[in-house]
């Protein structure tokens, strides 16, 4: 997904319709991408389509979808498996939301899981086999940093990240050998209308802690031209993450053997 201008195939991009999911849009075309755009708002997409279209000269399409509508989705799926022209899945479309567990409304924290991680995980395991089968695709998911803090930032938005990074590390694991490329970004506080829809306030947070769309959507397109499996768009150092995941790779050799820990085992017959 080196910058250029030549075509790339076709980008899928969700939650296409403003904010992250528009700038990719942009960047992609610009790229030589053309582009399916897919989110709920028909008329917003229309005029960026037509707008892109008009500055780029790549083809865009809309396709209207509510993705936790499984007849919505479905469809989106569809695209993915029949449509050998597509070459990148760009799964953004998502839900935030905070406020303590014990008192989240189930439903509005269904429909959060619905779209998050149902909807992200049955569009990339729709993209998948075609890409595997010709030897090459990109799939970039968009994470999150809340789910590497969740003593500051508790609750089920973290969670579904925290899946979203799981999932795009398992991806890559599998697929990476069958020349498709998997990426998870994880942005912190970015200036977007996610945080109006879900009733929350960038006012909140100091203002250099708040991203511009536009920079972060350029820092993950760098991070993924760069073989970057994990980008954090404001991490200052990357061997500061490199020494995260030696951390967690080290741990590997003791997660499961035949005994209890020696600590444990102390505990438990002095409790006996």
């Amino acid at each position: 997904m080196a910058a250029g201008h030549q075509g790339r195939g076709v980008a899928l991009v969700t939650g296409a319709s403003s904010g992250i999911g528009a700038v990719y849009a942009d960047r992609l075309a610009a790229r030589g991408y053309d582009l399916v755009l897919v989110a709920r708002d028909k008329e917003r997409l229309a005029a960026l389509a037509a707008e892109i279209g008009a500055k780029t000269g790549r083809n865009v399409e809309v396709l209207a979808a509510d993705l936790t509508a499984k007849s919505d989705l479905a469809v989106v799926e569809a695209r993915l498996r029949s449509d050998a022209s597509i070459t990148a899945l760009i799964n953004n479309a998502g839900i935030a939301g905070g406020g303590p567990i014990v008192s989240a409304d189930p439903d509005s924290m269904e429909r959060m899981i619905d779209l998050n991680i149902v909807a992200l995980t049955r569009l990339a395991l729709a993209a998948a086999p075609g890409f595997v089968a010709r030897g090459a695709g990109t799939i970039v998911n968009i994470g999150s940093v809340v789910p590497l803090i969740p003593e500051s930032f508790p609750g089920i938005y973290g969670s579904t990240k925290a899946y979203v990074l799981h999932f795009s590390q398992s991806l890559h694991a599998e697929l990476a050998a069958e020349g498709v490329r998997v990426q998870a970004v994880l942005p912190g506080a970015t200036a977007t209308e996610i945080w109006e829809r879900s009733g929350l306030s960038l006012d909140s947070l100091p203002p250099e802690m708040v991203m511009p769309t536009g920079v972060m959507v350029d820092a993950a397109l760098a991070g993924l031209d760069q073989g970057e499996i994990v980008t954090i768009p404001a991490l200052p150092d990357v061997a500061d993450w490199q020494a995260f995941e030696a951390a967690r790779l080290a741990l590997a050799p003791n997660l499961s053997r035949r005994e209890s820990a020696a600590r444990l085992q102390t505990a438990a017959r002095a409790a006996a």
